[in-house]
């Protein structure tokens, strides 16, 4: 199986930075795409960010000039660097990816984090 661990998230004023940081572990082949989601209370689970394999990235406009995703391929981990933290940026964060498992199979499946909590006090 693949697990994804994060960590990282906590409690941080408005304007201040947080790094979060995903490891994927497992019968792992290869890893595509890797990214970031955030769901605050009483709203759907939206894209924050995404890395392709190649490096290059997208992001939400509402992150835009704030965050930067990053991944180290060796690691199989994906960073996210989160600056200027607003309180609108309080959710809890869950990192994705899409992985190709060992063991002969030719197809990526997503994989999800548990979630971290990241809170912003105005």
């Amino acid at each position: 199986q693949v697990q994804l661990v994060e960590s990282g998230g906590g409690l941080v004023q408005a304007g201040g930075s947080l790094r979060l940081s995903c490891t994927a572990s497992g019968r792992i082949f290869a890893i595509n795409a890797m990214g970031w989601y955030r769901q605050a209370p009483g709203k759907q689970r939206e894209l924050v960010t995404t890395i392709a394999s190649s490096g290059s990235t997208n992001y939400a406009d509402s992150v835009k000039g704030r965050f930067t995703i990053s991944r180290d391929n060796a690691k199989n981990t994906v960073y996210l660097q989160m600056n200027s933290l607003k309180p609108e940026d309080t959710a809890v964060y869950y990192c994705n990816a899409l992985v190709r498992p060992s063991g002969g199979s030719y197809y990526y499946n997503d994989y999800w984090g548990q979630g971290t909590q990241v809170t912003v006090s105005s």
